[in-house]
């Protein structure tokens, strides 16, 4: 059976790879992909399946083994970046302002060349295979939680999912038995000073001024505050203020990131910032609101799970193929799908420096080594049988 399916893996490389050009050519917004809701309908109907809409622009499929057992899910997000594409390619995306630039294209790709490798092999399959297209990963609050509601994970006993990755060369997974990403919450400052001509700033409560002097002490959080051992990010990514030279605002506002692991830590941090805040706004005669948005849950993988998924990245690609993982300060809403059911989460290589490849998710210009998506194809393969054949 293995070498069944590296051999129907790989015979339908060039369609895979087709299939991830046109997703790429015509991106679509979290909870707009009408379109590629559609096509992935069209080719799961191809394949003998019969998908259903569900969370609005997603896609549930499931196939039926000839012989009873256990359901396994596998997991794609579909959804695209507002970015514009910069990559010097003839799949370059058609719609302006919009970009696969996380690599979607080619999760949705892969899921379904994976369901048209088990589609040849269902005579030979004991039990079901759920295949679940999800939208809306790249806009909170993300479209998991969505399907969950719409039934994707109704009787299922375990469930995989993989994100190419950039950082990890073609020809490679890398993976995690525990923590693999954080939990990636945001936050806005809103600072109330008053306003005043920039001559007579002795009239004026500088809500600049204050910004930075909290902007500063937020900094010395995780060093002075958090346990060195235990990682944490706090940055910020937009500060404004102002509109001329000569007038000092009203109004400050700050935005920025938390991305913990631990809900102790996320709690702690969110104390200090209120606490940050509260004492420069009332030394300086200031004051704020403090407007916290907390993302997904951290992703962590079932340990059991996650060393089936080595054991098979290890048969696809050698052990050299495998790399244990270093947990990365991104977000990812897969894992609401692991709060109640055991699974795992792998990266797949997808980085060549010789040919280009270099650019990291989110950028416009980034793009993979299209050779890397038979073996995502083969891995989710096998670990599937593997799944369902395990007591």
């Amino acid at each position: 059976m293995s070498d069944k399916i590296s051999q129907l893996a790989k015979a339908g490389q060039d369609w895979v790879i087709s299939l991830r050009r046109h997703f790429h050519m015509w991106p679509e917004l979290g909870g707009e992909e009408f379109e590629t809701q559609r096509k992935i309908i069209e080719e799961l109907r191809s394949l003998g399946l019969e998908p259903r809409k569900a969370a609005g622009t997603g896609v549930i499929a499931d196939l039926k083994g000839a012989l009873p057992g256990k359901l396994v899910a596998l997991r794609a997000d579909i959804d695209a970046l507002p970015i514009q594409d910069e990559i010097d390619q003839p799949y370059r995306s058609q719609h302006p302002g919009r970009c696969h630039a996380c690599g979607h294209d080619a999760h949705a790709a892969m899921l379904l060349g994976t369901a048209k490798v088990l589609s040849q092999l269902q005579q030979e399959l004991a039990g079901t295979v759920r295949f679940i297209f999800q939208p809306s990963e790249e806009k909170f609050p993300g479209g998991a939680q969505a399907m969950i509601a719409d039934g994707a994970l109704k009787g299922v006993a375990s469930i995989i999912g993989t994100h190419v990755w950039q950082d990890v060369p073609a020809g490679q997974i890398g993976i995690t038995h525990g923590r693999l990403m954080a939990e990636p919450d945001a936050f806005t400052i809103t600072i109330q000073g008053k306003g005043g001509h920039g001559s007579m700033p002795h009239q004026t409560v500088d809500p600049i001024f204050v910004g930075s002097q909290i902007v500063v002490a937020l900094k010395s959080v995780i060093g002075c505050n958090m346990d060195p051992l235990e990682p944490v990010v706090l940055s910020f990514g937009m500060f404004k203020a102002g509109e001329v030279y000569n007038v000092i605002p009203d109004k400050a506002t700050l935005l920025g990131t938390v991305r913990t692991f631990a809900e102790t830590v996320r709690g702690k941090v969110f104390k200090r910032i209120d606490e940050i805040c509260t004492g420069i706004c009332s030394a300086s005669g200031a004051t704020y609101t403090l407007e916290p948005v907390f993302g997904y849950p951290a992703l962590v993988n079932n340990p059991e799970v996650s060393t089936l998924l080595a054991d098979v990245g290890a048969e696809v690609l050698g052990d050299s193929g495998v790399k244990d993982f270093q947990p990365v300060m991104g977000g990812e809403d897969f894992s609401y799908y692991l709060q109640d059911t055991p699974g795992a989460f792998f990266f797949l290589g997808i980085g060549n420096v010789e040919n280009g490849v270099v650019y990291p998710q989110h950028h416009p210009k980034f793009d993979i080594d299209e050779t890397a998506l038979v073996f995502g194809v083969e891995i989710m393969a096998k670990a599937t049988l593997r799944l369902l054949a395990k007591s």
